[in-house]
């Protein structure tokens, strides 16, 4: 084998990061260093992998079949490295996690506590965004997503569905009544997301069997504030099961229009980048909740 696994990670990592620079601060090497590598593989494959300029990185056609290839290579030598370690050693060391504000607050801070009296080991640090991050710029190990995934760089756990809802608190619909078709609905105080605009398509069919798409003069950027907006009257929200199930349950929360509602869940995925090592503390977390939400909240379901 000429080229050294340094190199093919070096070259992976310039691909996936989109540039020589990134992909030397995510190293934590000099860009010269990371260019040096860079042309030492190409000399080695006697090709050309990438074409630079001042403004862009392009990966040449034999780069797109070589980084297929390495990234199988690499790949196994991380589960290789992976499985022997989880012989000799229970999972420890720093475990960054990311999620949407509300996932963070209603689905994982209820089981750290218990991940970590099983695995004491680990240490965690948990932070909280409302849209997709950059696992590598943003050193994330795993990241919770709700909703379709794009980005193919990324490997994915699927942990459950949740369902979306339409509702109103108690006292909203005692001082404005309750609408009971989605034209009447429509003469509400709605509740937004200011983005992703996907969020603001609600379980309902509009007059061309489409979603219903909503709009409104109140808007957040998270489905926490919009939540605590709909408790205190401020008007109608559209919102996942796993944050509003515990409100439905003590009647703070109404669920409007069910007969209307079409049966719309939203997957919930763990992910982590591609060419990280596969940890024993990333794998077991995302076992641990998977089997936790799964095994004891019906609402992901």
């Amino acid at each position: 084998m000429k080229a050294t696994l340094n190199e093919m990670k070096t070259f992976v990592m310039v691909v996936d990061s989109g540039s020589i620079s990134a992909a030397a601060a995510i190293l934590s090497i000099t860009v010269s260093a990371t260019s040096r590598t860079i042309s030492r593989l190409e000399s080695k494959l006697n090709t050309t992998l990438l074409n630079r300029t001042t403004r862009k990185l392009d990966v040449t056609s034999e780069g797109i079949i070589y980084l297929k290839q390495v990234r199988l290579i690499l790949e196994s030598v991380e589960i290789a490295e992976s499985q022997l370690l989880s012989q000799k050693h229970n999972p420890s060391g720093l475990l960054r996690i990311n999620a949407a504000t509300p996932f963070l607050l209603h689905v994982l801070t209820a089981h750290i506590e218990k991940y970590q009296n099983i695995y004491p080991d680990v240490e965690i640090e948990l932070t909280s965004n409302e849209e997709n991050i950059d696992l590598l710029g943003t050193k994330t190990d795993i990241a919770f997503r709700i909703g379709e995934l794009r980005d193919s760089t990324l490997r994915a756990v699927f942990i459950g569905h949740s369902r979306i809802r339409v509702v109103a608190s108690p006292s909203y619909l005692a001082k404005n009544g309750e609408p009971k078709t989605i034209q009447q609905l429509l003469e509400h105080k709605l509740l937004g997301f200011t983005k992703p605009k996907i969020l603001n398509d609600w379980p309902l069919f509009d007059e061309n069997d489409k979603l219903l798409k909503i709009t409104s003069n109140l808007r957040a950027d998270n489905g926490e504030t919009l939540r605590s907006l709909a408790l205190h009257g401020a008007g109608i929200a559209c919102l996942s099961d796993f944050m509003t199930f515990e409100d439905r349950k003590n009647g703070q929360l109404i669920e409007l229009l069910s007969d209307y509602s079409q049966n719309i869940k939203r997957p919930i995925h763990a992910v982590y980048y591609k060419n990280s090592a596969t940890s024993t503390r990333i794998s077991s977390f995302i076992a641990f909740i998977k089997n936790e939400v799964l095994v004891e909240n019906s609402v992901f379901l």
